[in-house]
């Protein structure tokens, strides 16, 4: 959106952070449901429109199953939480 803004790792090698939307459900909601939600929520995602949408609010489509999800979740809780023991953050 900004060509000409140097980004931060060009400043700070290997520098990776990003924002992310998604659909949770209770823990507890029957599996038929989250794959109807899952199924209808990744059809909306496909249609061009929404997507044209998505990308001109400066994001970028990720459709997936909820175990996908479910592991994507994981691995950005493993990875943030290693930079907040890192960091020492404390909840104020």
């Amino acid at each position: 959106m900004l060509p000409d803004l140097p980004t931060v790792d060009e400043f700070v090698p290997g520098y990776e952070a990003s924002g992310w939307i998604g659909v949770g459900t209770p823990k507890n909601t029957p599996t038929e449901i989250v794959d109807k939600l899952n199924k209808e929520i990744n059809v909306a995602l496909a249609d061009p429109k929404i997507r044209a949408r998505i990308a001109d609010l400066g994001s970028l489509v990720f459709a997936s199953s909820p175990a996908e999800f479910t592991n994507f979740i994981a691995a950005e809780t493993e990875k943030w939480g290693k930079v907040v023991m890192f960091a020492r953050i404390k909840p104020q």
